[in-house]
């Protein structure tokens, strides 16, 4: 039987058009592993300085960008300074790294209760799990925190614990910092001050935010019996930024009888494309029903056409993989907003599958157009929804997890990623819990520790 050279033809095609989208791929790989072994010696050509022979080796252990954000400024210090700074994730941090260094300013987040940030999974498992000899080594520690947990920068003590154990003598006191206060940020500028024999320094005040004006603001959910939560979307007043799927919003609170709150971080849900910021927000209410500080004034206080003050903050940790790569994501409540960024950047090539829960499907399937939209053209190749108020349903996000076993195993085994956003209490320890007994408890240690299981929890 002779075969047909049109086939011959198309099949040539297919298999050339394939080599260059591995070709691609791979290209791309090399040049962001090239990027990043760029970006942590940025800093180590400047002088020595203050009479130390070896640049300041500046570890940061980050879960939302903010301590990376801190490293980078801690390095710029030190260079401006005269003294040399190489940064590192602990991520890429490991006891020889520890034991050729003479000094490290270590820049360490707690998230939750005390826990690591994922990104410090590895160096938690491999490197604290024993006492080391760091005698040669002079350490300075800024710990990130939230007072509103019992264990107030618990990681960032436990770090420091370790350290003076394995000999590591402190260059000053552990800083700790609660909710960014800028106090706690200006003593560490001091010890900088300190290590390079600055008299003065430019002190570091929070970043400008940019204006931004709502122009949109839906309630989604009207009659859930799960609260109100609201799709908004601003629009940049001068230019728009850029970022990324998987970054977030940080929101200036205005003043209140004299005192300034702060700000409130969200997920964001749209990309630099659709020309808008855009969140899905819940009004929180405290016991007395009076609404939440900055959820009220978003969803209720300011008008349409009013106008916040913002910043997007690069959070590297959950920027997705590849378009090449599976990915499966999983979430609850308003954390649909940082999947939905995510699904925004994806193609049929590696495909993704959603695991979502909510109260009930009649008020709660938030994006559904969009999720039924993904699903008809191959980019969502999955979608599993749960809704706990639902009669006849009744489960959680983590049950649906535990009732696709065979078929998680099978994407992990093809290299998907997971990423999962939500809420911390609740959703993403059950989360963990029905992963680990999918996959395997090693499994999901050693894809937290390789950046293949990444989590945006609050």
């Amino acid at each position: 039987m002779t075969a047909d050279p049109q086939r011959w033809l198309w099949a040539v095609g297919a298999f050339l058009l394939w080599l260059a989208l591995i070709a691609v791929i791979v290209w791309r790989e090399r040049r962001a592993r090239a990027a990043a072994r760029a970006q942590s010696d940025v800093f180590s050509g400047a002088g020595a300085g203050a009479g130390e022979g070896q640049a300041v080796l500046i570890a940061f252990a980050s879960q939302t960008g903010f301590a990376e954000e801190l490293a980078w400024m801690t390095a710029r210090a030190l260079s401006d300074g005269g003294v040399g700074a190489r940064v590192v994730s602990f991520a890429d941090l490991d006891l020889q790294t520890l034991k050729a260094t003479d000094r490290a300013l270590l820049i360490v987040s707690t998230t939750g209760e005390g826990d690591p940030p994922d990104s410090a999974a590895r160096f938690v498992r491999k490197t604290m799990g024993a006492t080391a000899k760091l005698s040669g080594l002079r350490f300075g520690l800024l710990a990130l925190g939230d007072r509103s947990y019992d264990q107030f920068c618990g990681f960032g003590h436990a770090v420091d614990g370790w350290l003076r154990r394995s000999g590591a003598e402190p260059l000053f006191d552990t800083v700790e910092v609660d909710n960014g206060e800028a106090g706690a940020i200006r003593h560490w500028q001091h010890q900088l001050n300190q290590i390079t024999g600055s008299v003065t320094a430019p002190d570091w005040t929070p970043p400008a935010y940019d204006p931004w004006r709502l122009v949109e603001r839906t309630l989604v959910n009207p009659g859930s019996p799960g609260g109100e939560a609201f799709h908004l979307a601003f629009e940049p007043v001068d230019a728009a930024p850029d970022w990324s799927a998987g970054d977030i919003a940080e929101v200036g609170l205005p003043e209140r009888d004299g005192v300034t709150p702060g700000s409130r971080e969200y997920s964001i849900a749209s990309l630099p494309s659709d020309g808008r910021v855009e969140f899905l927000i819940r009004l929180m209410r405290h016991p007395d029903g009076t609404p939440g500080l900055a959820s009220g004034w978003l969803t209720q206080d300011l008008a349409v056409g009013g106008e916040i003050g913002m910043r997007l903050r690069t959070n590297r940790s959950f920027h997705g993989p590849a378009d090449a790569t599976p990915m499966i994501l999983i979430g609850n409540g308003t954390g649909i907003a940082g999947l939905r960024a995510h699904l925004k950047t994806r193609t049929a090539a590696g495909g993704a599958w959603l695991l979502f829960g909510e109260r009930t499907q009649a008020h709660d399937a938030f994006f559904d157009a969009e999720l039924q939209a993904w699903r008809a053209s191959g980019v969502l190749r999955r979608l599993d929804r749960s809704f706990s108020r639902d009669a006849g349903d009744g489960r959680y996000v983590q049950d649906l997890v535990a009732a696709a076993t065979d078929e998680l195993r099978d994407w992990v085994a093809r290299g998907a990623t997971i990423y999962v956003c939500g809420s911390l209490e609740g959703m993403s320890q059950g989360v963990h819990a029905a992963l680990e007994n999918a996959l395997g408890a090693d499994v999901v240690l050693t894809m937290l520790e390789d950046g293949r299981y990444r989590r945006d929890v609050y």
